[in-house]
Formats: C-alpha cells, sequence, structure tokens
C-alpha cells in the first residue's frame, strides 16, 4: 500500500510538473482542434456541371447536288485511213500534236491521181465539144424536115446521135468527178481541230493496196464528254423535283454539270447536260447520263476518273450542323442537345449531304436547339451541363 500511494503521489506530481511544460501545451491544443472537428458534421459538395459550348443549328439557303463519279471520253474520235492506192510521200505533222481543221497530215503519191485527173478532165472538154456539134446537127436537120428537104428518118438519126453525145458527157463529167475526189484522197487532211496520235506507216510504205490503211488517229478535246450513272432513288428524286417545278425533258438536259479531277480542289469545270438515256440499267439499276464540259486548256483528257455533281434543286431555311456534332449508335445517327433545364438530351437526326463543310439535318432537329458541339464527351444524356454559347462564327470554312 505505501508502494502504491508512492507512486500514485508520483504520477500525480510529475503530470503537474509535464503539464505546465510548452510541448505539452502545444498537444493539448491540437487534440482540442481534433475533438472540437470531430463533433462537426460531416457534408459532401458536389461538383459544378461541366463546361460544354453550344450553338444554334446554322439555318441558310441550299442546293441540291446529285454527286456521282464518272469518266471523260473524247466527242470525236477518228482513225485517219488511206483510202487510194500508193506510196506514202510525206507525213506533215509532230506525232501528239494539235492540229487545225483541215491540216495536212499525210501525202499519198498524188501525181498519179493528178494525171488521171487531167485525163478526166480532157474526155469532158472533148465530149463538151461532140454534144455542140450534134446539137448544131439537129437543129440544122429539124429546119430541112420542116421545109421537106430531108426525111424524116435523117432527123431521127440525128436526134439519136444529139442524146448519145450527150449522155457521154454526163459520164465524162462524172469521171471527171471521180478523178477529183481519188486526186483529193492523196491528201489526208485533218476533219477537225485536235490531238493527232503517232503515225503508224512510214515514209515510202505502199498503203492502201487491198483495203483502207490506218495512218493515225486524231481526237477532239474541245469540248469533252464527261460519263456517269445515276441510281434509281436519285432519278426519282429528280423526275418529282421536275414535276413539281413544272420542268420538261428539255429543261432537264439544260441543267448545268460540274466536273473535279481527283488532284482538283472543288469542281472547277462547268458544263451542262448532254444526254439522258432513255432506260435503266437492269443489271445495275442505273440511268446512264452525259456530260458536256467546254475543255479550251485541254485540262481534261479522255478516260480520265472525275467527281461530278448536277444542281438540281434549292432549299430555302435548310438546318446545318457541324459534322463533329454527330455521333452514331445502332440506332443509326445522333445528336446532343441542352434543353431549357440545361440537361443534355439525345436526338435522333437524319442527315444529308455536306454544304460548304456543314451537315444538313433532314430531320429530328429544331432551329432554335442548342446543339452541343464542343465538349462532347463532358456532355452526358439525362445530366446538368453548363452550357457556353460558342463565340464567333460557328461555320467553318468551305471544304475543298
Amino acid at each position: 500500500m505505501r508502494h502504491a500511494r508512492a507512486s500514485a503521489h508520483f504520477s500525480q506530481s510529475d503530470f503537474v510538473r509535464l503539464r505546465n511544460a510548452p510541448l505539452l501545451r502545444i498537444a493539448f491544443a491540437i487534440a482540442a482542434l481534433v475533438s472540437l472537428s470531430a463533433c462537426e458534421q460531416n457534408s459532401f459538395v458536389a461538383p459544378p456541371p461541366p463546361k460544354v459550348e453550344v450553338a444554334p443549328p446554322v439555318q441558310r439557303a441550299i442546293t441540291r447536288y446529285l454527286d456521282a463519279t464518272g469518266n471523260t471520253a473524247p466527242i470525236k474520235t477518228v482513225d485517219l485511213v488511206a483510202r487510194v492506192q500508193g506510196f506514202l510521200q510525206a507525213i506533215n505533222y509532230q506525232d501528239g500534236t494539235f492540229v487545225k481543221e483541215g491540216a495536212s497530215l499525210f501525202t499519198i503519191e498524188p501525181e498519179t491521181y493528178k494525171l488521171k485527173l487531167e485525163q478526166a478532165q480532157a474526155a469532158e472538154v472533148g465530149a463538151q465539144a461532140t454534144v455542140k456539134q450534134a446539137e448544131s446537127d439537129y437543129k440544122r436537120q429539124q429546119d430541112l424536115v420542116q421545109r421537106q428537104a430531108v426525111s424524116q428518118a435523117t432527123l431521127e438519126n440525128s436526134t439519136s446521135t444529139r442524146d448519145n453525145a450527150q449522155a457521154n458527157l454526163q459520164q465524162a463529167q462524172v469521171n471527171t468527178k471521180i478523178a477529183a475526189v481519188n486526186y483529193g484522197y492523196t491528201n489526208v487532211a485533218a476533219p477537225f481541230d485536235g490531238i493527232v496520235s503517232n503515225h503508224l506507216v512510214s515514209v515510202g510504205e505502199l498503203v492502201g493496196v487491198a483495203s483502207p490503211t490506218q495512218l493515225a488517229t486524231i481526237v477532239q478535246l474541245d469540248p469533252i464528254y464527261v460519263n456517269f450513272n445515276v441510281n434509281e432513288q436519285d432519278v426519282q428524286r429528280v423526275r418529282d423535283e421536275a414535276r413539281r417545278l413544272g420542268m420538261t425533258v428539255n429543261d432537264i438536259r439544260q441543267l448545268p454539270v460540274e466536273v473535279g479531277l481527283q488532284t482538283e480542289a472543288g469542281y472547277p469545270h462547268k458544263g451542262k447536260l448532254d444526254y439522258v438515256a432513255p432506260t435503266v440499267n437492269q443489271s445495275t439499276g442505273t440511268l446512264p447520263v452525259r456530260g458536256l464540259i467546254p475543255n479550251p486548256d485541254r485540262v481534261l483528257l479522255p478516260g480520265f476518273y472525275v467527281r461530278v455533281r448536277v444542281p438540281f434543286t434549292k432549299q430555302e431555311n435548310a438546318l446545318l450542323v457541324p459534322d463533329v456534332a454527330i455521333g452514331s449508335d445502332q440506332a443509326g445517327r445522333y445528336v446532343l442537345v441542352v434543353n431549357a433545364d440545361n440537361v443534355v438530351e439525345q436526338r435522333k437526326v437524319t442527315t444529308g449531304p455536306l454544304d460548304e463543310g456543314l451537315r444538313v439535318i433532314e430531320s429530328g432537329l429544331k432551329a432554335d436547339d442548342r446543339v452541343v458541339t464542343a465538349g462532347l464527351l463532358r456532355a452526358i444524356p439525362g445530366q446538368k451541363v453548363d452550357p457556353q454559347m460558342q463565340k464567333g462564327d460557328a461555320t467553318p470554312a468551305p471544304t475543298k
């Protein structure tokens, strides 16, 4: 018992002494703060709604196009052939150069055919003299018969001689024309403006022996055709629109056609519709169509693969949004909009073509909707957001 009291007395006095120490006072202050904090009730402060950028759909007039791919084709291409027999005397052009209509390209031994023409012309002159003499004799015999100086048989002989002379003259004139045509064939000229291919024969070679010999090919490049196909759905759309606007078949054939190469921006080549096939191809379900494009600089060559579009109608007050604002899932395409309570909603939409960098919305969107254009990952349907109206012009630059 004595030992226990002594221990208790020591502990109490020691505790009093240590309590007055500075370190112990600090420890007591910390313990007091911890006990006060523990007495306070814990509370969770929710984070603010995420910020997203929104913008109303762009509303403007657009042009509806038929988009297709096609190939260019020459409007004229002709094989130059030797139509008379003879040795090739001269080649009067450089392979692959542009020539004007009427330019001399090949010369085929003209001397022989020139002599045949002169021979035919001389025979024609002789036939004309014979006709003149026979006509004079016929008139004289006719006068003598009226005066009963000669018999009727003599007049009939004179008439026969005159008719034979006129027939011989006609034959001589035909021979002269044939000789002139053959002589003209000795000079192979360009039938139209175009590019001439490489020559297929050489100077001194005998041509036109058994059949016409091909010498080269000439191709007209200005203007040029563009052939493409339109599917059945687009054909029905155009026909319905034409019927609504009261357009005739001739009006449709005058629709403009715009063409661009794969390496070109946009559609710099302008022309017009030239031909529409009367029937749809049953195997492909497409309608063959052809455009006529001016090509003065010969930028378009036959066989090029080109992009084609045909404007066929205009729509007022179309709704457009940036392509990045459109999402897709198994149900189709959608956009995220912020309603009046700043809650995100998912709207199913039907999309149309691109127009100057924006996607046309056919249905599912209203003009006053606030479409999420940035911060899409933070916009979760059914949750609240802090919408920030997009500053400046939301319309991107036209796509090239």
